[in-house]
């Protein structure tokens, strides 16, 4: 079996996040969301053109969640739960694993995300 080229394997790999089960979700310094995957659109109910356009604190609505953002870039990834607002209002409490790295020279942080297993 031959190794795939880069760009190929690039866009497997692409095309597997943006396929994967959990949601992933990729922000900068400012919150911003630079990328979402299909399973990130399909938990908070937004296009991913709508998820785009919004910060990650329009969506994470448990107060001081700016200060937990600010600790996970201090050390560089944080492992938490979050309480998250969908497009219709719903809140969601969920888990989420987050760490930084460099993408195309630019400093991101990478969440993975799913919904917080309920306690019955």
């Amino acid at each position: 079996m031959s190794v795939a080229e880069p760009l190929v394997q690039a866009g497997l790999l692409g095309e597997a996040i943006d396929r994967a089960p959990d949601a992933v979700l990729v922000a900068d310094e400012s919150m911003r969301y630079l990328a979402v995957n299909q399973a990130a659109c399909r938990l908070l109910g937004y296009t991913r053109e709508e998820l785009l356009s919004l910060r990650i604190d329009d969506v994470a609505t448990r107060p001081g969640f700016a200060a937990e953002y600010d600790e996970m870039m201090a050390h560089r990834s944080k492992t938490g739960t979050a309480v998250l607002r969908r497009k219709d209002g719903t809140e969601l409490a969920a888990c989420y694993r987050a760490h930084e790295t460099k993408l195309a020279g630019m400093t991101v942080y990478v969440a993975i995300v799913w919904p917080e297993p309920t306690s019955e």
